[in-house]
């Protein structure tokens, strides 16, 4: 079963019944998709929140993995439907994050992980403003800039556009719930479980 199908039968969820929303944001090279990684493997009951995109399949995606691949035409229809909790167009393409399926997911007492960056976090809260929300730091812009060079994937030009555009995300810093600072993994993670196992139970 893909981690962003909803079950039948019982839930795991909170005594009220209802689950909670969990929205992690962090600058590129921050550690966030590792740390999403690891919660998932920490919290199996937990599900994870697959973004829509209009734009095409890359080498290796997978339909309802990585992405849920549809066309421009039924992201408009949805659009119109107010079914986007959080939505973006970049570079010509759109991206959203199904309305429908936080309501579901969370209604049957399942608590969902999503991967959102700043924009998206305050679309999102704006609709729903129960969700618990964390930014992922890292230690300093220098060691950022080690990561991202580290990485190998981006050239000098694409490295200080990141590097731009962090520096405008951790200024949003302080109006997140939660802030963990990820300089060593092991003590990050155990701060993230601790977290989410407090709004859990």
């Amino acid at each position: 079963m893909n981690r962003n199908e909803i079950p039948d039968g019982t839930s795991d969820g909170p005594a009220d019944g209802k689950g909670h929303l969990f929205i992690m944001s962090a600058p590129s090279g921050a550690g966030k998709t590792t740390l999403c990684r690891l919660v998932l493997d920490r919290f199996p009951d937990m599900l994870y929140s697959v973004s829509y995109t209009t734009r095409t399949a890359r080498e290796g995606e997978r339909d309802g993995v990585d992405y849920h691949f549809i066309d421009t035409e039924a992201f408009q229809q949805r659009l119109t439907e107010n079914e986007w909790a959080e939505w973006a167009k970049v570079h010509d393409h759109y991206y959203g994050t199904y309305a429908p399926f936080l309501e579901e997911a969370t209604a049957s007492g399942r608590d969902v992980l999503l991967d959102l960056d700043v924009q998206g976090e305050m679309q999102l809260t704006q609709r729903y403003p129960e969700s618990v929300t964390i930014f992922v730091m890292p230690p300093s812009a220098a060691v950022l800039k080690n990561r991202l060079e580290s990485r190998g994937t981006d050239d000098t030009d694409e490295i200080t556009r990141r590097l731009v555009t962090a520096e405008k995300e951790m200024v949003q810093k302080d109006r997140y719930h939660h802030v963990i600072i990820n300089d060593r993994l092991p003590q990050a993670i155990a701060e993230l479980v601790a977290i989410i196992g407090r709004h859990k139970h």
